[in-house]
């Protein structure tokens, strides 16, 4: 399930409020993902499900992984109401221990994802991706570069596309590598931010 301390403050920042994010899938996910044929998904991160439920709405077999427990429930009601199957694992994802080389695609809109000396999460992000299949990572442009805020939230603690693109070797073909505006979903936290970085990188063998 994770590190309990990064467990219990994401339960906690679901738990302060009713609704964190906008309920609407992520606007780089729908445009990236327009005209791939529905396959293995996995949604690193899933929040309370928008992601999961609109994959699940266009066709593909989705596994979500979330490290909140507070989120997973929200998420897995939204799935109920909108009638569809998603199958979802309480882990961060360096922990999740998934099969290798199991998805068509690995999606990850926006993760908070842990950075470490060894790099699991950066590995298990590509891991995770079968030949063939697309790795689609976005974050929010400039963030990496920002000095600790009052919060304390220091960027130098996560992971970044620019640390994923350098994994890349010539089992993989990057299709997109670009700063593009962020389609920002109403409602919702993040909506501050106005540009993404994303990275759609295809896995070859």
């Amino acid at each position: 399930m994770g590190d309990p301390s990064v467990r219990d403050e994401w339960d906690r920042r679901y738990t302060e409020r009713d609704q964190l994010w906008s309920g609407r899938p992520n606007g780089a996910l729908v445009a990236k993902v327009d005209g791939m044929p529905p396959g293995r998904v996995l949604d690193v991160g899933c929040g309370e499900g928008a992601d999961a439920v609109w994959l699940a709405r266009g066709g593909w077999d989705v596994t979500a992984l979330e490290v909140s427990g507070v989120a997973l429930d929200r998420a897995a009601g939204h799935a109920r109401e909108a009638g569809v199957e998603v199958r979802w694992v309480h882990a961060g994802l360096a922990e999740a221990a998934l099969p290798p080389g199991s998805f068509d695609l690995v999606s990850a809109q926006y993760p908070a994802l842990p950075r470490t000396p060894d790099g699991a999460a950066e590995r298990a992000l590509l891991a995770a991706v079968a030949p063939g299949g697309v790795l689609l990572l976005v974050h929010h442009a400039g963030v990496e570069d920002q000095p600790v805020d009052t919060g304390g939230f220091d960027p130098a603690d996560y992971v970044w596309p620019s640390m994923v693109a350098a994994r890349l070797d010539d089992d993989w073909q990057v299709e997109v590598d670009e700063q593009r505006p962020r389609v920002v979903p109403e409602g919702g936290g993040g909506a501050h931010h106005t540009e993404d970085v994303v990275l759609r990188a295809r896995r070859l063998r």
